[in-house]
């Protein structure tokens, strides 16, 4: 899911000791219960560097805690999409309170979730307890308030804490007028997972793709949750299509880029999905096809991420 090493994904024993240490008390009892990569996802994130970059029309980034954090602040208060790791509670705040250093600027009053993933939404309590209104679609809500299996991880995700649950929902389209912005938010169809949305900032030309671009590397696609290759091609055609050619875009993993990028990820999704449903077409098995390497023109730049060619092979393969 994200697009961070394997390394830094797995934390090490010493990692996952500090911080144990350094975590809220409230999380103690979550640990418990959550599977393995939450927790080694939560004692990287203990000490994560939260890196800021400001874009444009007032529209920051945050980057260093799970996927991607846009940030707009204003009068009409600071609004995040997604959340981040739970753990990076303090550094998020921090960086928070140095976009805005005035002390009466408003506090954090709106989050907006991409999707339903743990590395999007596991902060959602504590913005919450903040004061901000948590918006997503519909799904979200869906897959946050139930258990949710990830079959690939071979695990089972426990339903969120009731505060964590988004307060208001939407099923295609829904507008939002705040700090003097417009935020256009859009639901895919099924692609990284069900639950997809993109938000557009439409005065400063700012897209959130959320996990439907992995600027750099091979996604990762949750057919549990009715994720789909045909699907994360179309949202990148629709990514492409939204704005225009100026359009900054925030993935939800990778630096912050462009339609030159995004032109560039539909030709290598799209070679990729074809050359796969070649082999599966001419009969081949999973194993097979893996080794057959049909990533291979495109490891070097495409797999240093969290999914590596054979396993975006099994993905793909899985859907066509």
């Amino acid at each position: 899911m994200n697009q961070f090493s394997r390394r830094s994904f797995l934390a090490t024993t010493a990692t996952a000791a500090a911080a144990a240490y350094l975590t809220p008390r409230s999380l103690f009892a979550q640990q418990s219960e959550q599977p393995a990569p939450v927790v080694q996802a939560r004692a990287a994130a203990a000490s994560a560097k939260i890196t800021t970059q400001k874009l444009r029309g007032n529209v920051y980034v945050l980057m260093g805690s799970g996927g991607n954090i846009a940030v707009l602040p204003g009068p009409d208060g600071k609004l995040m999409v997604d959340s981040g790791i739970s753990t990076s509670q303090p550094q998020i705040n921090e960086a928070l309170a140095a976009i805005s250093a005035d002390p009466g600027n408003p506090a954090l009053t709106h989050l907006i979730n991409t999707h339903w993933h743990y590395d999007h939404t596991d902060g959602n309590d504590w913005a919450h307890t903040a004061g901000a209104t948590i918006l997503a679609h519909d799904n979200t809500k869906i897959h946050l308030s139930n258990p949710t299996t990830i079959a690939i991880f071979k695990a089972t995700f426990p339903a969120a804490p009731a505060g964590a649950i988004p307060t208001a929902t939407f099923a295609d389209k829904h507008t939002l007028k705040l700090n003097g912005t417009t935020l256009l938010l859009s639901h895919y169809n099924p692609a990284h997972t069900d639950s997809d949305i993109s938000i557009h900032f439409a005065e400063a030309d700012v897209l959130h793709t959320g996990d439907t671009w992995f600027n750099g590397g091979y996604p990762f696609i949750d057919y549990s949750t009715g994720g789909n290759i045909d699907g994360m091609i179309a949202a990148t055609k629709r990514n492409l299509a939204t704005g225009t050619q100026g359009t900054i875009v925030i993935p939800g993993h990778g630096p912050v880029g462009n339609k030159t990028q995004l032109s560039a990820t539909l030709d290598m999704l799209t070679a990729i999905r074809e050359s796969v449903a070649k082999l599966k077409k001419q009969g081949m098995s999973l194993e097979d096809t893996i080794a057959a390497k049909p990533t291979a023109a495109y490891d070097e730049k495409w797999g240093t991420g969290f999914t590596k060619g054979p396993m975006f092979t099994t993905l793909v393969y899985q859907g066509v």
